[in-house]
């Protein structure tokens, strides 16, 4: 708003040309607030926010998308995990090898149903 000038109404009723300029200043800048609304698409989201249904269908989705993403991204990286150390293991290294035997001890005292 600063582009717009301050005057009285004695001297925009004297000077009209003034009071064309102010209001076209008024005007591009109404223009540009609609024009960054319009990018923001602030009508679809206060459309979404009238329509509470349609916004927890959309979070519902979302949601769910997201626990497949991290569900097969957890599975992807696990199996990189196993066979990396399938690999160390076949390696036959001291300290790893070791290691490793004992991880495998452990899971199959849990899968006996023993308490380790």
């Amino acid at each position: 708003m600063a582009e717009l000038e301050e005057t009285t109404v004695a001297e925009q009723l004297e000077n009209p040309n003034a009071t064309r300029q102010a209001l076209d200043a008024v005007n591009k800048r109404l223009e540009s607030i609609s024009n960054d609304m319009e990018r923001a698409k602030i009508a679809e989201y206060v459309d979404l926010l009238n329509r509470p249904l349609s916004l927890m269908w959309r979070n519902l989705l979302g949601g769910t998308a997201r626990g497949v993403g991290i569900a097969i991204g957890f599975t992807i990286f696990a199996a990189l995990i196993v066979y990396l150390l399938q690999m160390l293991g076949k390696l036959n290294l001291p300290i790893i090898g070791d290691f490793i035997a004992d991880i495998v001890r452990i899971v199959q005292h849990q899968l006996e149903g023993r308490a380790y």
